[in-house]
């Protein structure tokens, strides 16, 4: 229970780029809601593919895990990104899919959480484990 409230903690605490455009959760981000309705769809999620269940990884492996997610991401709405806080940063996609599929993906990639945001809401943490 403990590394659950310290990894909320960390997420709460951590800002999420895409492009030049950041989203925190619980706020509101108006450049990412502007960018969902250009993609029209009514939400996105960010997903990150390296350091999996937060355990740090050697930059080559996350490396090819990010572009594993990429690949996975061709056919879909998409901006790269980043995401985190000083001391730890790793790349983050932020995708026009909704919630609940975003999960099935982060799941793949063995990933704690995604960021949902809907427009007009709150963005949001989702555990996925």
């Amino acid at each position: 229970m403990m590394r659950r409230a310290r990894l909320q903690h960390d997420y709460r605490a951590s800002f999420y780029y895409a492009g030049a455009h950041a989203a925190r959760i619980g706020q509101r981000a108006s450049a990412l809601e502007a960018l969902l309705q250009r993609w029209r769809v009514r939400e996105g999620v960010f997903i990150a593919a390296g350091n999996p269940f937060s355990r740090r990884m050697a930059a080559g492996w996350n490396a090819r895990r990010y572009t594993a997610l990429r690949e996975r991401l061709r056919a879909l709405p998409h901006v790269e990104g980043k995401g985190g806080a000083k001391p730890w940063w790793e790349a983050h996609c932020f995708i026009g899919i909704s919630a609940a599929r975003g999960k099935r993906l982060a799941r793949l990639f063995r990933q704690y959480a995604v960021v949902a945001l809907r427009r007009g809401a709150k963005a949001r943490l989702i555990w996925v484990f």
